[in-house]
């Protein structure tokens, strides 16, 4: 709206960070800290929780000054950059943060209160005081957002005033010497740092008010940084005083020893209340932002969009962080309030840091005006994670676990916006580099990795060829099927989003689909294995249907020897309409002395069907044909070695023609008659000799199931199958 309240970067960003950071855990628990970690590590504990504040703080800031903030802060800028899903998960988990947040602070505030006032000090006495305290900060931000930011500023003076007290002030609790690590009795260091970590999460209370500044890529990163640096500075010059000035004792009993060491003592209780309700106010603006704006989204229902008055106070986004607000402050316990606080905002800090790091390493179009060093959001992201780990990791598990819930169940709702999220970048970029790598390569003797070119026809039977390439391809081989759509005129191309097909049988099977036109079928095809592929994962491999009545067929004879020429692997496939893959369990492979590429082929092949789940542990044989009365043992040792090399579990049977001299084709009709699958070698290809081995293979076809032809291209290896030489 034209006539909203935009505001600027001390008041929209700077004064409510500072205010959350300087809050009710430095008032309420610092003293406690100190006494169990001892002043050396406190001082680690700082540190180590700045190092995620400062990283996190950086990562979002550079984020935000490259893209266009709107409402919802964190949210926005995940959203916006890693995608819905995981941006909408991640804001579920902060906005339910920030409420139990708000709940953190109006118990501190309770504590306080009730304590200076001599009322109850029992957890049902806070929860009361806490619960009166939250009503009246909700009617608050009802009233008006930019009333309750300028009350900020008195809060902030009253800050200030309650700080120059403390460090004017006398002990009378001075220790003899300055305890500088925990000792046997204190609590473990881990629970030290989860009690304390909340305390430098308050700088996402400006973030959250993104949709409210005037100029947000300019406001967030030097507010955001300059409350956390100032906040730094503080706690470490605070937990200094106040290990020199009280005994450890006292800092871990006493919770209200500020106020007897203090120079005056009711400006610490101003300082006290005046941080616990800014901050718990702070949550209360912020948190309705982030669950409105997933309302926009259509992350969240729709009713959290509800916005009301000049300003667009997300009314029900309020009343729903009161409510949780609510089942905070109903724990009652602040230490235990503040781990579940630290669980949620160290996941939502971690996606953060990682989400600048993918962004600044895979996105070309981010160009953030505020640019700092990539290894920073990945130093964020591992701290956080390690400290998660460390704190609690079950809790850990636990959150990822939700976090992954609800991904899951965003990527299912298929919600998107009208951007690009990171991934595409990140993928693009894995791509790139590892296409420069594997082209890079010498690939002479490696493992042969399939990238087939697979022409198949749309027809009832066409998911068997789909499933038998994709097969045959392995996990990591590549299947493109190109469809040719016949075309004599074949004036224009079709457009290149009208050659994607996308249809579910593709998709499942992870099989890519294209289609062209084509003024001829062979020299499409020609056309496309000439010039389709790209450096690092070229096509290796072509497969089609088996050729039946193109015996006399001048352009596919043609079409092979181009083929050839160009040294694919071929693979022809006859397909039993009737028998299928009968009961995809038994495989024969027939190999011959000419076979001696082919055979390496049917070996890698082998392979492929062992590891496919839908050939249920098959019985697969290699059945060699000894023509010239070469010893069994002697071929069934060799075999044996070469069939070990390649790391395949086979049945190898010698079959002894030396006498009979059998036609190969018939001695597969009499072995392989029930076999699911048979694979054959094609002999050396001789184009005058086309029709007649078109025939005679097509007669074989009449007798046995669905059969496999392969021609092995020049990087397969030479395997030595002449045995006779060897006698």
């Amino acid at each position: 709206m034209a006539d909203k309240k935009k505001f600027k970067t001390f008041e929209g960003v700077f004064t409510p960070s500072i205010l959350t950071i300087l809050g009710v855990i430095m008032y309420m628990r610092l003293g406690w800290v100190v006494g169990n970690a001892g002043l050396i590590g406190a001082i680690i504990i700082i540190l180590i929780a700045h190092v995620i504040a400062v990283t996190t703080g950086l990562s979002v800031s550079s984020v935000a000054s490259d893209k266009k903030i709107g409402a919802g802060g964190i949210y926005y800028v995940l959203s916006r950059s890693m995608g819905v899903p995981i941006g909408g998960s991640i804001g579920i988990a902060l906005s339910v943060g920030t409420a139990f947040s708000i709940s953190l602070y109006l118990i501190g505030f309770a504590e306080s209160f009730n304590s200076f006032f001599g009322f109850g000090t029992t957890i049902n006495d806070f929860r009361l005081t806490a619960s009166i305290a939250l009503a009246s900060l909700t009617c608050l931000a009802l009233i008006s957002t930019s009333v309750a930011l300028k009350t900020q500023f008195l809060i902030l003076a009253a800050i200030v005033i309650s700080l120059i007290a403390i460090f004017f002030g006398t002990s009378d609790f001075v220790p003899e010497t300055i305890q500088l690590f925990s000792d046997e009795d204190s609590v473990s260091l881990e629970v030290v740092f989860a009690v304390f970590f909340p305390a430098v999460t308050g700088f996402t209370a400006g973030i959250a008010m993104s949709g409210d500044l005037k100029n947000p890529k300019k406001s967030i990163p030097f507010g955001t940084l300059s409350a956390i640096g100032v906040g730094l500075l503080i706690y470490l010059a605070l937990a200094v005083f106040i290990a020199i000035s009280v005994n450890p004792e006292v800092l871990k009993s006493d919770y209200n020893f500020l106020m007897k060491i203090a120079l005056y003592a009711p400006a610490v209780v101003a300082g006290i209340w005046g941080a616990t309700l800014s901050s718990a106010l702070g949550g209360i603006l912020g948190g309705p932002r982030i669950l409105q704006a997933m309302s926009v989204d259509k992350v969240t229902p729709k009713i959290f969009a509800k916005i009301r008055g000049k300003n667009d106070e997300p009314i029900n986004a309020l009343f729903m962080v009161f409510i949780i607000a609510e089942l905070g402050i109903l724990i009652g316990e602040l230490d235990v309030i503040a781990r579940v606080v630290s669980m949620f905002y160290l996941t939502a800090y971690a996606f953060i840091n990682i989400s600048y790091f993918l962004e600044s390493w895979a996105n070309p179009d981010f160009q953030p005006t505020f640019k700092i060093k990539r290894w920073i959001g990945l130093l964020g992201f591992i701290a956080c994670f390690v400290v998660m780990f460390k704190l609690d990791t079950i809790a850990m598990i636990a959150a990822f676990a939700v976090v992954a819930a609800l991904y899951y169940r965003l990527q299912r709702k298929e919600v998107k916006l009208q951007s690009n999220d990171v991934w595409r970048s990140v993928w693009e970029n894995v791509v790139n580099k590892g296409l420069k790598r594997i082209d890079a390569q010498d690939d002479e003797n490696s493992n042969w990795n399939p990238n087939i070119i697979l022409f198949s026809g749309a027809s009832k039977h066409q998911e068997y060829l789909l499933e038998l390439c994709k097969t045959i391809s392995g996990r990591t081989g590549i299947v493109t099927n190109f469809k040719l759509i016949l075309d004599k005129e074949n004036t224009k191309p079709l457009k290149k989003t009208e050659q994607v097909i996308k249809d579910q049988v593709f998709t499942d099977l992870g099989i890519f689909a294209r289609q062209v036109q084509v003024d001829n079928i062979y020299t499409g095809i020609t056309n496309i294995a000439t010039s389709f592929g790209f450096s690092g994962v070229e096509p290796n491999t072509i497969m089609m249907g088996w050729p039946k009545g193109l015996e006399h067929s001048i352009e596919y004879a043609k079409m092979t020897e181009t083929l050839l020429y160009l040294d694919y692997n071929l693979l022809y496939l006859d397909f039993d309409r009737k028998k299928k893959f009968g009961t995809y369990h038994t495989v024969d492979f027939w190999w011959r002395e000419t076979d001696s590429k082919n055979a390496e082929m049917m070996l890698n092949i082998a392979r492929f069907i062992i590891a496919s789940p839908r050939w249920n542990n098959p019985q697969i044989r290699v059945l060699f044909v000894n023509n010239n009365n070469v010893k069994i043992d002697v071929i069934h040792s060799k075999i044996t070695e070469i069939v070990d090399d390649l790391r395949v579990n086979v049945v190898i049977d010698i079959i002894n023609n030396a006498v009979e001299q059998e036609a190969f084709y018939n001695l597969i009709k009499r072995y392989s008659k029930t076999t699911d699958l048979t694979v054959i070698g094609i002999p050396n290809y001789q184009i005058e000799k086309q029709a007649e081995f078109v025939l005679k293979t097509n007669d074989l076809f009449e007798t046995i199931g669905s059969t496999l032809l392969v021609k092995a291209a020049n990087n397969f290896n030479v395997l030595d199958l002449d045995f006779n030489k060897n006698t």
